[in-house]
């Protein structure tokens, strides 16, 4: 393990995919830091390489070179079983479809990424969801299926399972992408909620107008960083 200043470090990362017919660079050599209680945005037109900086980050893709280190491991050098259980206790990932498995109910799927870390005893995962259910303002929908509920709540189930095992980092791809505005609202401001109290989240957006929610926001274009805007303060609206 490597001591860094960072909960999050980039150095030269570059992916490159290849098919029988062309190669395409999805990074240019990407320099990133991003510090315990920050709330970055990556933004940029479709196809700048948001999604793919965020898959470095989780491990959900590697990089053709360079390293990643998140939480001071260098994860660039873990194999996908080793990725699979450092994701699992570190990095809580929210989706814009929400991913919620649709056969189980909204607690059970709170309690999964509990049942395959065994981050908490058994007999107090089913109490800790319903903690996180709560916390998200829906603890009614705890034995509902996740097509019992709206989008917005969908959207906030997402979010307590993406706490389930209180990892230091939430990365979020469009996680506001298929709301309303005023739903919108609502998850930004736990998202707020979350960063008071000192998690770190890394989100992809293309919406503009949430900027004043974030500490950064990170602007790519063709897979290179071309510039950064800073915020001292993040606030509800």
């Amino acid at each position: 393990m490597v001591k860094l200043n960072h909960l999050i470090s980039l150095k030269k990362v570059s992916k490159v995919y290849t098919s029988s017919s062309e190669t395409f660079t999805a990074l240019k050599e990407i320099d990133l830091q991003v510090n315990k209680g920050e709330f970055v945005a990556f933004v940029g037109q479709s196809g700048s390489g948001k999604s793919t900086l965020i898959n470095m980050i989780t491990g959900i893709d590697t990089p053709s070179s360079g390293e990643v280190y998140v939480a001071s491991k260098g994860i660039h050098s873990l194999n996908q079983e080793q990725m699979a259980v450092w994701r699992g206790k570190n990095i809580g990932v929210i989706f814009q479809s929400y991913q919620l498995l649709p056969t189980l109910t909204v607690v059970e799927n709170i309690m999964l990424p509990m049942d395959f870390c065994k981050t908490y005893p058994r007999k107090e995962r089913r109490k800790r969801a319903i903690h996180l259910l709560s916390k998200m303002g829906i603890a009614e929908k705890a034995n509902n299926l996740p097509s019992d509920l709206s989008g917005g709540q969908q959207q906030r189930a997402a979010i307590a399972r993406a706490l389930a095992n209180d990892p230091p980092i939430l990365v979020a791809d469009e996680p506001t992408g298929n709301l309303d505005s005023a739903t919108t609202n609502i998850v930004m401001n736990l998202f707020t909620d979350l960063i008071s109290e000192g998690k770190t989240i890394v989100m992809v957006t293309h919406e503009r107008d949430l900027s004043h929610f974030f500490t950064r926001s990170v602007l790519l274009s063709d897979g290179e960083i071309v510039s950064e805007t800073s915020r001292e303060k993040i606030h509800h609206v």
